[in-house]
């Protein structure tokens, strides 16, 4: 399947991702349906025209009307929907997905799929500290990283049309990786990241503090305004992978407590050193961090 005027799209889930996914291809002429078990976030998108279609209530003929379903849901609504729904899906229809980590649902999906049905994971690194699809936006996306996670079951077909699908939303590096490459590498730039800045936030008392900050400190704690229903979950779904980052970045801050602690001035500028030309790396990389 080709992505061309005539492809109808469903997205399910319309938060902060879902609708700006949706309010992008709506913008890029496509037919955006929506689905969402908030009645508010379905009349917002309708009447701001982010979607055509929408419904809290999908029948067979309407979830049959579309080509390609992006899910953008907690990672364990997926495979329920699926199971509950896909003997309604078009036949020959591509599904994908928007979420945060792989391993825990891909392959359950993929062994439970029809036959003529395909799912292609991919994971849009955009977002911002507000939620919802009041917040959404085309412009999210731009400039941004996208990554594919085919499995041995994908079609290249299928992985050219993911591809294609991150291209009209404006991202401007799209790569791939195995779920399982991608969760372990998300686990130390994302979910790593989220428990660093939810971990400073939340050492000491912060009263009062905000009259004495930098910029330095609101730029490294900006995610831990944090939706605390999704990340949990992700945090979880990928334990495995995300404790093992956590004992390597502890690891690394205890040998800077110790440095400090021993008055080692040169060690300490060894490691400093160290970061700066670690973080140049990231200078010199098109898109925006990983969120």
């Amino acid at each position: 399947m080709k992505i061309d005027k005539n492809t109808k799209i469903l997205i399910i889930g319309l938060g902060l991702i879902g609708g700006s996914y949706a309010k992008a291809l709506t913008e890029k002429g496509f037919f955006a349906g929506g689905l969402d078990t908030d009645q508010k976030a379905i009349d917002y998108a309708l009447e701001n025209k982010i979607i055509s279609v929408g419904t809290v209530s999908p029948t067979p003929e309407y979830i049959g009307l579309f080509d390609l379903i992006i899910f953008a849901v907690y990672p364990d609504a997926i495979l329920g929907w699926i199971c509950q729904n896909q003997r309604y899906l078009k036949k020959n229809a591509v599904i994908t997905d928007v979420t945060g980590i792989k391993c825990s649902f891909i392959h359950k999906v993929q062994e439970i799929l029809r036959a003529d049905l395909e799912f292609i994971g991919a994971h849009p690194m955009a977002g911002r500290e507000s939620s919802g699809i009041e917040n959404s936006s085309s412009e999210i996306f731009k400039g941004a990283n996208y990554v594919i996670t085919p499995t041995e079951k994908n079609t290249q077909n299928a992985k050219e049309l993911c591809r294609e699908l991150g291209v009209l939303l404006g991202f401007s590096n799209i790569s791939e990786l195995s779920p399982e490459q991608h969760d372990e590498i998300i686990g130390f730039l994302s979910q790593l990241t989220h428990c660093i800045a939810v971990s400073l936030m939340t050492c000491r008392d912060m009263n009062g503090m905000s009259e004495y900050s930098g910029d330095s400190f609101r730029d490294l704690t900006r995610i831990a305004k944090i939706n605390d229903t999704m990340w949990s979950e992700l945090f979880l779904l990928n334990r495995d992978k995300l404790l093992c980052q956590m004992d390597m970045f502890k690891n690394s801050f205890d040998k800077l407590y110790d440095l400090i602690l021993k008055g080692d001035r040169d060690g300490i500028r060894d490691i400093m050193k160290k970061s700066t030309l670690n973080r140049e790396l990231f200078d010199k990389t098109k898109g925006n961090d990983l969120v």
